[in-house]
């Protein structure tokens, strides 16, 4: 399910804030890198997600630009995460890979897409809410520097999506879209017909997803994001609830019609995946097999690595 989980997630995926980079972003990534084949080989799922803890501090770090008192807290608040995720939730990703297994080798509808997308979401949530407690003490440790940084990061990022998704002409994003798609859809299936790159580029010109109105909601989070973070430093004794509160606006946004457009790429992500997979041979679907097996073997032994 890459071309699908990996496009939607990337549109929905969050910005800044130290709840969002641990748990929805590094987390839906490390996810993703386990449960979506996201990886080219055997092994390389192991060992990205062995160094997950280091990369998921440095990327923090970019961010935050931790102070030498606060690295080792922060260090020891994700290898904690990373170890819960490790004994507790790697037995769910390989029952669920060895579902994908079976499902590999049959046309599917989009409706079945959609309910495997809900159930990596509901393990995505689940993450979620086990960092709250932790996220909203590293928040109070933010310091006045540090959330210039992170208002510097978010501009930087603005930049870069506006050179991916809003200067370049609608063919040549169009085009860059699915150059990704394909790529994901190959590390699952091995190379794609001209028919299939064919069918999904249809797919993709169709899709509700709209760059202008998905950086308008990028914008609203990251100045949402810095009003909770003020918040917090004002009402202390309310930060856990505070971050709930922006996670939960970051999964349901109170801007009028976006739940509809979010709805509508989810919705759309699942048809384009079904259309796809229903289009492979008999050979692809045999190669679908083989690549989920491997990760299943890779999800089972981290599970059992003490």
């Amino acid at each position: 399910m890459s071309t699908f989980l990996g496009e939607t997630a990337r549109r929905i995926r969050p910005g800044a804030f130290v709840a969002q980079i641990i748990a929805l972003r590094w987390w839906r990534w490390a996810a993703a890198l386990v449960l979506v084949s996201s990886v080219a080989a055997c092994g390389a799922a192991r060992l990205a997600y062995n160094q997950a803890p280091n990369l998921t501090y440095w990327w923090l770090d970019d961010y935050v630009d931790f102070t030498s008192e606060q690295t080792p807290v922060v260090r020891d608040k994700i290898n904690a995460f990373f170890d819960w995720h490790r004994n507790e939730e790697l037995p769910a990703y390989s029952r669920r890979l060895e579902a994908w297994q079976a499902l590999a080798t049959r046309d599917i509808s989009a409706a079945e897409a959609c309910t495997e997308y809900d159930a990596v979401r509901e393990r995505i949530d689940r993450a979620t809410e086990r960092m709250v407690p932790d996220l909203a003490r590293m928040a109070l440790q933010l310091g006045p520097g540090q959330l210039d940084a992170i208002q510097q990061r978010q501009a930087k990022r603005n930049e870069e999506f506006s050179q991916d998704h809003l200067q370049p002409t609608r063919e040549k994003e169009l085009d860059d879209r699915l150059k990704k798609a394909v790529d994901r859809s190959e590390r699952l299936y091995g190379t794609l017909t001209t028919e299939q790159r064919q069918l999904l580029r249809a797919q993709l010109q169709r899709s509700p997803w709209d760059p202008q109105r998905t950086h308008a909601e990028r914008l609203r989070r990251q100045a949402d994001l810095l009003q909770t973070l003020q918040d917090i430093k004002a009402r202390p004794e309310q930060a856990e609830s505070l971050v709930r509160g922006h996670i939960e606006r970051i999964a349901r946004s109170p801007t009028p019609g976006y739940a509809d457009y979010s709805r509508s790429l989810v919705q759309h992500g699942c048809a384009q995946f079904a259309a796809l997979h229903n289009s492979t041979s008999e050979a692809q679907r045999a190669q679908a097999v083989s690549a989920l097996k491997g990760y299943t073997d890779d999800v089972i032994r981290l599970a059992g690595r003490r």
